[in-house]
């Protein structure tokens, strides 16, 4: 098949049996790749009421037709599993070289099954594929181990991780690569770790065929022509995602103490520019990119290197948990990447304790005689460490802030900033409906990534909530997932410019099946109702409720900055959802009608 590794690589780990299956035509044609065939086979392999961190779930990784071929930004890699985070679908974007790497070893996804008796890595070199044990790299962290395991086996072998979060079972401990490159949210770390599946290792030498050459090598130099000459370019190469930390201020959407504002007062000390002076040692990519956003850095404070912090970790660790100093920032974050932690929930959980001990309602003998604190790098160190080790009061944190609410009650429910039980990243969104909505109703749970609309608030009023706003969140989400099928990043779209026309020509030259911009988008509406269904059959009583913002976002108005005294009422936000899902073609209670199913050929479901 052309622009295809051509293969499923089936790994049981319980019986140790290792199989290729030819990747499946209609698959290619009708999910396209990656996050695309993750979810296709998630919902069809996996028993319904599987425990996530059962041997019966599955971890796919999957590449898309773009992977390891010279196309600007085709360095994703998806990852798909049942969530032990939320209970629903989970689906985690990581960039790097490993996707490349799984097309030249000709795999397109490996599914993983089972569990495996010891501690055990996943060894593939073309088509030597074996398990391998890993009983000396277990307890080590993410980046630790993957360093040793390139000392072991090759730098040209690309290394996929789990540090002791997953290896414990925190519910949002993340797989890593690259040495800070992380695919972060819905705990598919550990569901790795429940498989005793320390690492990946790939090394691949083959080509990927190509249906149209020289049409492909013409498009592709148009596609970094146009990169290059993008107006953005060089300060997206100089400060990457950390660029976003003045404007989210400047707009009031940083958010800051457990979101109780969108404006942090010490900014400035965390700004790009700052981070660009004070940490950073030289710019990182991931495949093909032409716009390197990763930002390699040296905290000199603590003597450590991190790539990092993105703009999240940034806003979760940072402003979430006020610390103003950006080498603590990237201390912290440094700890995330080798306890093996997403940042995103990790800063929500820690800012969320905290608010709960200034409250009352959790006490030193809860926290182990900590003093917890806003703006105390030492006590946000801490508590990682405790959730990476679910010891003491990190046990409860472990399971995420919509459990650890439920376990401390008094109110705490009100301020658990979660959706579906995931915690949200970092816009402060109670001035601005669209990205709120992006929010009640990604896919995965509260995350920007599906459909960041904060932008079209603000050019479009952010006191209005209206049906085009929830017309625009559904276009971003046929949009932006769209590059999770393809396997590649959509920033060179979002941060350069590059015009989305680019795509469906391409996609036809590497693969040879005609394609239209409509028919991608298609593809990518199918994925997302196909997500939806998978949340009805696997959560009991999914529906409209599960897409509820957290109760501060219409109880309280935000206390500080541009956006100060700003709240949305509950009945905007359910007037949103009304019209969120008349235009999706679904029920009143979000489910996919009979009718929006046999459009996109999910009528049997």
């Amino acid at each position: 098949m052309y622009g295809y590794g051509g293969s499923i690589l089936r790994v049981n780990l319980t019986s140790g049996e290792i199989r290729r299956e030819p990747l499946p035509q209609d698959l290619a044609r009708d999910y396209l790749g990656a996050r695309g065939f993750g979810a296709y086979l998630l919902y069809r392999e996996v028993p319904p009421g599987a425990d996530p961190l059962g041997p019966e779930n599955r971890l796919y990784i999957s590449a898309g037709p773009l992977s390891g071929l010279l196309v600007a930004g085709a360095g994703k890699c998806d990852i798909t599993t049942k969530s032990p985070l939320t209970g629903g679908y989970a689906g985690a974007s990581v960039g790097g070289l490993l996707s490349a790497e799984l097309k030249y070893a000709g795999t397109d996804v490996i599914a993983i099954e089972g569990k495996a008796p010891r501690p055990t890595y996943l060894y593939i070199d073309d088509d030597r594929v074996e398990l391998r044990d890993a009983t000396a790299y277990w307890g080590k962290g993410s980046l630790t181990t993957e360093k040793a395991l390139k000392e072991a086996l090759g730098e040209s072998f690309q290394i996929a991780t789990i540090g002791p979060a997953g290896e414990s079972g925190v519910a949002y401990a993340c797989i890593s690569h690259d040495f800070g490159r992380q695919a972060g949210r819905g705990g598919v770390g550990a569901v790795m770790g429940a498989k005793n599946l320390k690492a990946v290792a790939v090394r691949g030498t083959r080509s990927i065929p190509v249906a149209q050459l020289e049409r492909y090598r013409e498009l592709a130099r148009g596609m970094y022509a146009a990169c290059k000459a993008a107006p953005g370019l060089e300060a997206w190469q100089k400060y990457g995602t950390a660029g976003v930390t003045t404007w989210a201020n400047e707009i009031g959407a940083f958010p800051t103490r457990n979101f109780r504002s969108g404006f942090f007062e010490d900014h400035s000390s965390l700004s790009g520019e700052t981070m660009r002076a004070a940490i950073v040692v030289t710019d990182k990519a991931c495949f093909g990119c032409p716009s390197p956003c990763g930002k390699y850095s040296f905290v000199r404070k603590y003597g450590v290197h991190v790539e990092g912090p993105e703009y999240e970790t940034t806003a979760l660790i940072g402003g979430n948990c006020a610390l103003s100093d950006i080498e603590d920032v990237a201390y912290a974050n440094h700890v995330c990447d080798e306890l093996g932690l997403d940042t995103i929930s990790a800063g929500n959980a820690v800012a969320f304790a905290i608010e709960c001990y200034e409250r009352g309602i959790i006490s030193k003998a809860d926290t182990g005689g900590l003093e917890l604190r806003f703006g105390d790098v030492d006590v946000v160190c801490a508590l990682l460490r405790q959730i990476a080790a679910r010891e003491g009061l990190g046990a409860v944190l472990a399971l995420g802030v919509r459990h650890a609410a439920a376990t401390f009650g008094h109110g705490s429910e009100a301020f658990a900033m979660q959706v579906k039980g995931m915690e949200m990243s970092g816009y402060e969104s109670r001035h601005a409906p669209s990205m709120l909505l992006s929010y009640m109703t990604c896919d995965v749970g509260a995350h920007h990534n599906r459909s960041w609309a904060i932008t079209y608030d603000i050019a479009r009023g952010r006191d209005a909530v209206t049906p085009d706003k929830a017309a625009k969140v559904i276009e971003l989400q046929h949009i932006r997932p769209l590059f999770d099928c393809l396997g590649a990043c959509r920033l060179q779209w979002v941060e350069l410019g590059l015009d989305l026309g680019h795509y469906a020509p391409i996609v036809e030259a590497i693969t040879g099946v005609p394609r239209t911009w409509e028919d991608l988008l298609t593809i990518s509406e199918r994925v997302w109702n196909l997500t939806r269904l998978y949340w009805f059959r696997e959560v009991p009583g999914f529906g409209r409720a599960w897409d509820a913002p957290p109760p501060r976002t219409y109880l309280e108005p935000v206390e500080t900055g541009p956006t100060a005294g700003k709240r949305i009422s509950r009945e905007d936000a359910e007037r949103l959802l009304d019209m969120y899902y008349e235009q999706r073609g679904w029920d009143r209670d979000g489910r996919p009608t009979a009718a929006k199913l046999a459009e996109l050929g999910l009528a049997d479901l």
